[in-house]
């Protein structure tokens, strides 16, 4: 007898996970690919078809069932899995991709925020299991968001809520991707590390564009910090101000019990707490920033996966209680 499962997508930015999912929550035949949109829509979608092929396949080779496809995407996705609009994803904008995905692979399939699934699968077997509720903050090549409420996902009327990433923290600042000016995003991102590093780096350091130009990553920006290099420490703690400022303003406005900070930044997490916590100690009321937690992420790339694999099963689930 074929053992139940189904496959969990966490499309990024710059890379796209996934893994078969059984029911105990472990993965299978993981694999990866690049995301790689600046080649195009029919390019990506081409290669990405290929991607979720090769794991139905492989999972059905191997003895399993698989029932369904849940795809975390890294912007905000409409109540019927349409996406409207990807500041990362800029060709996907519009695009009917559980439509088109359902058709395509003959799987039911379920797409939400890529931040929710990462906060549902925190919650779920993570660092989100201590709290009833919590934002999740992802730290990539953007700043996702996600909430959980009462231990549910919550993305507002249209599935749009929870982009702490485009809130506006310089009014007048760095042009963001959504179009708007001054965004999370463009001050806490890998990518924003690095340009804050290498606007330090001019200021403080004697031909400061040739040296900045050997720092291509947040990875490298984190090791130079690691070294006691003044323009990297300055990055983070620049990084971590902005998003103690962002959370302050969202426990006055909750009062969660948590906030949960993944992503591939949040590696560096310790880089970015003493700005960040004090930053929130003096914006939040005493009484809502005492209770607001400020945790690591523990799952690392497994999250956007295990989320997108529940949202799925709870979809399948939900189908066979509507049949009885």
């Amino acid at each position: 007898m074929k053992q139940p499962a189904v496959i969990g997508i966490d499309l990024g930015g710059t890379n796209c996970r996934g893994a078969l999912v059984g029911e105990d929550g472990k993965l299978r035949f993981q694999r990866g690919m690049d995301t790689a949109i600046d080649e195009g829509l029919d390019s990506f979608w081409a290669r990405f078809l290929i991607f979720c092929r090769a794991l139905v396949s492989q999972g059905e080779q191997q003895g399993y069932s698989v029932d369904g496809l849940g795809l975390g995407f890294p912007g905000l996705v409409a109540k019927d899995g349409s996406v409207r609009v990807s500041p990362n994803l800029g060709p996907l904008n519009d695009f009917a991709l559980t439509d088109r995905l359902t058709r395509e692979l003959q799987l039911p399939v379920k797409v939400v925020n890529d931040a929710n699934a990462i906060a549902l699968g925190e919650a779920r077997w993570g660092a989100g299991q201590a709290f009833d509720s919590f934002v999740m903050v992802t730290l990539g090549t953007g700043v996702g968001g996600g909430m959980i409420f009462n231990r549910q996902i919550w993305d507002g009327a249209d599935g749009a809520a929870g982009e702490v990433g485009h809130i506006a923290v310089e009014p007048a600042g760095r042009v963001c991707g959504c179009g708007s000016h001054g965004c999370l995003e463009q001050y806490a991102s890998g990518s924003a590390l690095v340009r804050t590093y290498r606007e330090l780096l001019k200021n403080t350091v004697e031909n400061g564009d040739k040296a900045s130009i050997q720092i291509r990553s947040a990875e490298e920006v984190a090791a130079a910090a690691l070294s006691g290099d003044p323009a990297a420490l300055g990055a983070f703690e620049s990084a971590g101000c902005y998003l103690g400022q962002v959370l302050a303003g969202i426990a006055n406005l909750l009062n969660l019990d948590a906030a949960v900070i993944g992503g591939g930044v949040s590696a560096n997490f310790d880089l970015l707490m003493p700005s960040l916590r004090a930053e929130m100690d003096k914006r939040a009321f005493a009484v809502t920033g005492r209770r607001m937690k400020v945790v690591p992420a523990v799952l690392g790339d497994s999250a956007g996966i295990l989320g997108a694999a529940l949202v799925v099963r709870e979809m399948l689930q939900k189908a066979q209680l509507d049949k009885l």
